[in-house]
């Protein structure tokens, strides 16, 4: 029997959600559930309306995507779960090729490579993800970057109880941080160099809106994991 998977739209505001649930329905992967998280939502909130019968919609006040995200998480009934930006799309095999890889890499948690897309949804940039390198040169980018895009990971939900939620105190970085977390707890973290996600790149999406805020949040994340990350290249090898 195929492995449930819990699909995570954390949704706030955002006139793009109708193409990612959309891409979520899409998936060859049958054994699914989409959980939308209604992150207090003061727009948009109808264009939901034709998907009630396919989706399990939650509700809550605002609180940011890592609130958004770990009360979706909470609720999910699949054994893996995966995350999709409201702005983002699932390419449709997303979901099956994924489950097959983490089976194969016995992984409890893994990535993969996206395309770029724009505001009309039309590739912008193929391949955006990183090329495969060797696990040390992986580790020796997170010493001042993020080289996974949350929107292409799949997690097996138990992992969460050995490393924790989001940390709902970093409104932006809070992907960054549970990316460390279960590295830093020596984690495989295994990469598919394979585009299964679109991700979205417009003037309305915060990455680009907090810029100044998210690099000062970035550096505090880095600090507090530097040192131990350090340790870890440095027993590698590195």
């Amino acid at each position: 029997m195929n492995p449930k998977v819990s699909i995570v739209i954390p949704f706030y505001n955002c006139p793009y959600v109708p193409q990612a649930i959309q891409s979520a329905l899409n998936q060859t992967y049958a054994e699914t559930e989409i959980i939308v998280v209604d992150d207090g939502s003061t727009q948009y909130s109808h264009l939901l309306h034709p998907y009630l019968p396919y989706i399990n919609v939650l509700g809550k006040s605002n609180g940011g995507t890592a609130s958004a995200l770990n009360h979706g998480i909470r609720h999910a009934s699949g054994e893996y779960v995966a995350w999709l930006s409201s702005d983002d799309l699932f390419y449709p095999d997303k979901i099956r090729q994924q489950v097959q890889f983490m089976l194969e890499q016995q992984a409890l948690v893994s990535h993969t490579n996206f395309h770029y897309i724009n505001e009309h949804a039309a590739v912008t940039k193929l391949l955006g993800g990183a090329e495969p390198m060797a696990p040390v040169d992986w580790l020796r980018r997170f010493v001042n970057g993020n080289p996974v895009n949350g929107c292409t990971v799949m997690i097996r939900k138990d992992l969460f109880g050995a490393v924790g939620l989001f940390d709902e105190y970093l409104p932006y970085t809070h992907d960054l941080d549970l990316w460390l977390r279960i590295l830093l707890n020596g984690y495989h973290f295994p990469y598919l160099n394979e585009p299964h996600t679109a991700y979205r790149w417009h003037e309305g999406m915060g990455s680009m809106r907090h810029a100044t805020v998210i690099g000062q949040e970035a550096s505090m994340v880095w600090s507090r994991y530097r040192d131990p990350l350090l340790q870890r290249i440095a027993s590698m090898g590195g």
